[in-house]
């Protein structure tokens, strides 16, 4: 019986992948017949830099969706750590990969703060995450005096998303290498595992002796230097670090990681899926733009699929 169970759960979950695979290559026939426009080299390296950063926030979060949380200050974090970076690059001319290092650790530093709010003050996830969006957002416009931070001392991190490296912008190659640590840690190390432990049942979790207090702030943390990295990517992709932006890019984020399959019950996801939700958000995206579809209406759209895809996990949850 368990092992029909467990079968049972594969086969769902390929399906799942295969079902936002699918979706995906159609998305491709349908814009690569309505413009000639869409299968060019250049639209399809830009359709790669548009998804590494959010798709690194949509790995990011995916570990928090997982394991029964959500984090609506995704985008303003990363937005945050670019500043962070800004500040350390141009403002206080340090080295770059120092530089890097303190952008990834104030990612970090946001996510412990969330993670510690959650597990010892009680807050709810959405409550808590909302109050570090806000924050973040009015520290980067503070830090900033609202100005953009422009990399004029060292003009080597604009191309560090752009650079080519075997034909791909750098920023994709980026982005493949996190889903591939993050899609091994999910899978094969601890904190994974009690990511899907807690997310499943964490009354369950914690009576069994695991601190969940502890291993939540863990992958709050985790998943805020997932977030510094992407907030790397950005700056170096727009060349400067703008403090109002931000703003919207967890939505993103989040309805990349549920069209992949991942539960906002909690205890489902893989970044598989998340990868390829990535893909659908940019290429939806990307093709509404090159067919010359207003930018309210494509929104529009996006609040749409994003609503399809709760629904759908819902749905899916229910027959389970």
């Amino acid at each position: 019986m368990g092992k029909r169970l467990r079968i049972k759960s594969l086969n769902s979950k390929a399906a799942q992948t295969f079902l936002a695979f699918s979706s995906l290559i159609l998305l491709f026939v349908i814009f690569s017949f309505a413009s000639p426009n869409f299968l060019t080299a250049g639209n399809l390296t830009a359709i790669l830099l548009m998804t590494a950063v959010n798709g690194i926030l949509a790995v990011g979060i995916t570990f928090i969706i997982v394991s029964g949380g959500i984090d609506l200050s995704a985008g303003t974090v990363m937005t945050f750590s670019s500043v962070i970076v800004g500040v350390c690059l141009t403002n206080m001319g340090l080295s770059m990969p120092v530089g890097m290092f303190f952008g990834i650790l104030a990612g970090m530093l946001c996510g412990f703060l969330n993670g510690l709010c959650i597990a010892y003050l009680g807050l709810p996830p959405f409550i808590a995450t909302m109050g570090m969006m806000n924050v973040t957002r009015g520290m980067n416009l503070v830090i900033t005096n609202t100005r953009p931070i422009y990399f004029t001392r060292t003009p080597i991190f604009n191309e560090i998303a752009t650079m080519p490296f075997l034909g791909v912008p750098l920023g994709a190659v980026i982005f493949f290498a996190c889903a591939g640590i993050a899609a091994f840690i999910l899978s094969k190390t601890l904190i994974g595992r009690y990511c899907y432990s807690i997310g499943s049942n964490e009354e369950a979790t914690r009576l069994s002796g695991i601190n969940t207090k502890v291993w939540k702030i863990a992958i709050y943390s985790m998943s805020g230097a997932f977030f510094g990295l992407a907030g790397i990517v950005m700056a170096s992709r727009i060349a400067s670090a703008q403090p109002s932006l931000g703003a919207g890019y967890e939505m993103n984020a989040i309805a990349a990681a549920v069209i992949g399959g991942a539960s906002l019950s909690g205890g489902e996801g893989s970044i598989l899926g998340t990868i390829i939700g990535a893909f659908i958000i940019t290429v939806l995206t990307n093709g509404l733009r090159i067919l010359s579809v207003p930018q309210e209406w494509q929104m529009v759209v996006t609040g749409l699929i994003i609503i399809g895809a709760v629904y759908l996990d819902i749905v899916r949850r229910k027959a389970k």
